[in-house]
């Protein structure tokens, strides 16, 4: 490197620090990738109190949160549309948290501090183990609610709660500002719940498993449709896959462990963790976590159809499932699981979207996050920056290759440029490999 610290080599190296200093990248090095906000996201910085909340815009925002902490941000609401607000916890791979006791509440309330609607826990199940948890608060309108139905100011109220014994850093935070339009007729005021089986079928057995690669977060979930999916997982870790589901159609998933590479007579009772979530950032139900004794396991989950109905039914599992759109399937292997996975393991994901796509209630507008374009056919390549990095875990080691990889190379042409007779390289038109970004918000 020269002196004064330009030219290529400098340049590559600038640019490889900052690719392994992302919040993402950085955490990847340790093997376990941290939560990837949305690349389209705005940085916001609650308040401790409403007089001065920040104003939330439509789409993502990140902040940060310290335990015992309350954030206030600022909304304006029409009275027409349902308002959703995700929140979603997302404390740093291997901080400590408390099962059931470590929490993030998210509500919103009127200018007078009524809470209005839904209110939203995200908490941890995991025997220990910290990973991305989600839910939202609603402000509705409709016939069942009343309250909070006139347009103007509100505010999302956001709250940490956790024991002494939790991990004291700040958790970083996700904020989703989603909107649902309104209906062209009256809204049902009626649950789906009861016409239909609650009897679980068979997951999918295709004799062909399709490689994925999940994702850090909602922003990066990798795309999977019905069939049989193959991916690797870190004790630890979570990874996110997204699944379109329309109208009249119910997941039924399944994510499974295989036996252990090694005899094995320990017991790990929170070994393997199943998420649904809705396009809303929304909890359909909590994470189920299922025990691991060396033989297979599987953790599994079928829910209601999606009906707009369902919103009015007091079963959150049914609740949950209100609208079409992505439905996110969030898979964490415990760090409890390590004592039989050491190297990771594989995990075999099983998915079905069953049922006919039914037309939908019909919005006054397009619907946005809330419903399914044709285009949205699953079978796509899988999404986010992880696909980058490979399919197997190798993470961050291919990012540090490809960056020195680039730092050689930007070196011998430098040198070629100076032993030859063609015009230098500042002179000449020349463009790097493009670099692939995260894809957008979608949900």
């Amino acid at each position: 490197m020269s002196a004064s610290g330009t030219g290529p080599r400098a340049a590559a190296l600038t640019a490889l620090t900052a690719l392994v200093l992302t919040p993402g990248a950085a955490a990847a090095a340790d093997g376990v990738p941290g939560y990837r906000m949305a690349s389209d996201g705005t940085a916001v910085k609650g308040t401790a109190g409403a007089a001065d909340a920040p104003r939330l815009g439509p789409g993502q925002h990140a902040d940060t949160l310290r335990r015992g902490e309350t954030k206030y941000y600022a909304v304006v609401l029409d009275a027409s549309s349902n308002a959703y607000f995700s929140a979603v916890a997302a404390p740093r791979p291997g901080t400590k948290v408390e099962d059931y006791r470590d929490k993030l509440t998210v509500t919103v309330q009127d200018s007078g501090g009524t809470t209005c609607g839904v209110s939203g826990t995200a908490q941890f199940h995991s025997g220990g183990t910290a990973y991305p948890a989600a839910d939202y608060a609603a402000r509705l309108i409709g016939p069942e609610v009343t309250g909070c139905q006139q347009a103007g100011p509100y505010y999302v109220v956001v709250s940490r709660e956790g024991p002494a014994t939790s991990g004291p850093e700040p958790w970083p935070i996700e904020i989703g500002h989603f909107t649902e339009p309104a209906l062209k007729g009256r809204p049902s005021t009626r649950p789906s719940e009861g016409s239909w089986s609650s009897a679980t079928p068979a997951p999918p057995a295709d004799a062909t498993a399709h490689p994925v690669a999940g994702g850090t977060g909602f922003n990066d979930a990798a795309t999977v449709d019905k069939g049989v999916w193959k991916d690797r997982l870190t004790p630890g870790e979570t990874r996110f896959y997204r699944v379109p589901v329309d109208w009249g159609q119910r997941l039924n998933l399944s994510a499974e462990l295989p036996n252990s590479p090694a005899p094995y007579t320990a017991y790990v009772p929170d070994a393997l963790g199943l998420a649904v979530y809705n396009p809303a950032r929304g909890r359909v139900r909590e994470a189920r976590f299922v025990a691991y004794a060396g033989k297979p396991a599987a953790a599994r989950d079928f829910t209601a159809p999606v009906a707009h109905g369902n919103r009015w039914a007091p079963d959150r599992a049914v609740a949950g499932m209100r609208f079409a759109g992505w439905y996110y399937v969030a898979v964490t292997l415990t760090s409890r699981a390590a004592s039989a996975f050491p190297e990771g393991a594989d995990l075999t994901l099983r998915v079905d979207a069953r049922g006919t796509p039914q037309a939908g209630p019909g919005y006054v507008e397009p619907a946005g996050d809330f419903t399914v374009d044709p285009g949205d056919t699953a079978g796509r390549p899988a999404g986010g920056i992880r696909t980058l990095v490979g399919y197997a875990g190798i993470g961050a080691g291919i990012v540090l290759l490809a960056g020195l990889g680039a730092w050689t190379l930007l070196a011998r042409r430098a040198a070629a440029a100076r032993l030859s007779r063609t015009p230098p390289m500042d002179q000449q038109t020349t463009q790097a490999s493009p670099r692939r970004s995260a894809p957008p918000r979608e949900g």
